[in-house]
Order: C-alpha cells, then structure tokens, then sequence
C-alpha cells in the first residue's frame, strides 16, 4: 500500500471492533476499521494505511511498540527547582525543561489562588497531556501543585 503512515498514535477510543488513533505530531484521527488489542490511553508506534476503495477507514499494518500511559496528581510538591523556576518567571508563563536521560518536566506558573485548578486541568485535558507523554516517549505523567507553581514531570 502507497499510502501507508507511520507514526506515533494515542488510542482515544476503542470498541471491541474498531479503535480511533490519533497522531501525536500532527493530530491526524484515524479510525480504524478492526481493532488490533488496544487500550484507550495506549501510545502505539505504529504504521497504518487506508482500507481500500473508500479509504474512510484504516487499518494497522504493525505495530512496532505498544505501552499504556497515566496521569496521576501526586501529593508531592514541586521539586525546589521546580519553585526556582516559577519564582522568576511572569504568572501564566511556561517553562519547559528536559529531564536527565528521558522526559521533559514542565513549570507553569499560575495566578495567585489557581493552582490547584491549573493541576486539575492539565489532568482533565487528558488527550493533550497525553498525546505529549506519547510524543516525549514516556508512559506517565506525573502533575504537582502548591500555591504559585504547578510542574507536568513527564516520566519513563
């Protein structure tokens, strides 16, 4: 097939005979006509192709990996460079740093009173947070808050 892609999908949602993949770098959906064993939250590195003569639907081709991903609020605070790094920078801003070996840890520093409404929301944004885990090449994602600083540490 001529149209084949590879990439790197997030599962977003499944049936026991279909799944919806979505590209983490382009955000491409594709629905797939068969579904393969995958799981809502899975991060596949796959290669797909349309299901000819409509080329609506597609199907997996291989999967080359397959791991699951989470998110979880963590009760810990941010680390002490993590509050460095909100401390200079402007409220509503971003700062994102690589992790040593794999990952990114991101600092967001919110309004006065919203960080726990920012961690919240990272969370509930479930889709992009994941979609980044998967882009990064990690299997969680690990939110934490206390006032002025909230850090999205991106984790093998």
């Amino acid at each position: 097939m001529t149209d084949e892609k590879e990439g790197t999908f997030l599962v977003t949602h499944v049936e026991p005979e279909s799944a919806v993949l979505k590209d983490v770098h382009d955000g491409q959906v594709h629905t797939l006509s068969s579904n393969p064993g995958l799981a809502v939250d899975d991060a596949v590195e796959a290669t797909v192709a349309p299901d000819p003569p409509m080329e609506v639907t597609y199907q997996v081709i291989e999967v080359a990996e397959r791991r699951g991903l989470s998110i979880e609020r963590s009760e810990e605070p941010p680390t002490a460079h993590e509050r460095e790094i909100a401390a200079d920078q402007p409220v509503g801003e971003l700062t994102r740093e690589p992790r040593a070996g794999i990952g990114e840890i991101h600092v967001l520093t919110p309004a006065e009173g919203t960080a726990e409404q920012a961690a919240t929301d990272v969370i509930e944004d479930r889709e992009g947070t994941l979609s980044r885990a998967a882009r990064f090449g990690v299997n969680r994602v690990e939110v934490r808050a206390e006032p002025g600083v909230v850090s999205v540490r991106y984790l093998p």
